[in-house]
């Protein structure tokens, strides 16, 4: 049986990434893998997968391992090999313009400055592909914004990052059910 829906969170990969904050999009997929019990340890599409039913729908579950900027090599070779489409795909990934601790839901959109959604639109050929951005927040005046996406978390943030990462997780999970029958 095949997949029904796939599920994708951007980071780096290596552990000199592991706790950046352009990694969330990898945090909250590690929290999809924990909740429902499906490990992430397949490579395959460029990726690290896993796959399993939650509630009898047949998800997938990736993290790209493509570095950010060429996500979309990673999730146009899993949509093609299990015959989805954009429509059968959520991306999870940091967004600088949202504050720190939220979540929105986008279902098409440009890129925004974040390379990782550039790489998705251009290797899918559209915008219309849903999206759970989590909120970094404004990065600090005269700090270079991928500077300031590779450094860690500071400690008075980590408790808003964690309660973001769960809601992300579990929006992600909720769209699929809304989207079960597409």
């Amino acid at each position: 049986m095949g997949l029904s829906k796939l599920i994708v969170g951007l980071g780096n990969p290596g552990p000199e990434y592991a706790l950046t904050r352009h990694n969330v999009g990898f945090w909250a997929m590690d929290r999809i893998s924990e909740m429902y019990r499906i490990p992430i340890r397949t490579n395959s599409h460029h990726a690290v997968m896993g796959s399993g039913s939650v509630r009898g729908i047949q998800i997938g579950l990736a993290k790209p391992q493509t570095y950010m900027n060429e996500s979309g090599k990673a999730v146009r070779s899993m949509l093609k090999s299990e015959g989805l489409g954009p429509q059968d795909v959520i991306v999870l990934h940091d967004d600088m313009d949202i504050a720190l601790g939220r979540v929105k839901l986008s279902t098409t959109g440009g890129d925004a400055g974040h390379n990782g959604i550039a790489s998705i639109i251009d290797s899918l050929g559209t915008r219309e592909f849903a999206r759970l951005r989590i909120g970094l927040g404004r990065r600090p005046q005269g700090v270079d914004g991928v500077d300031w996406v590779l450094t860690p978390f500071l400690e008075e943030e980590l408790e808003a990052v964690e309660t973001a990462v769960q809601q992300a997780a579990e929006r992600a999970v909720d769209w699929v059910f809304q989207r079960k029958s597409t």
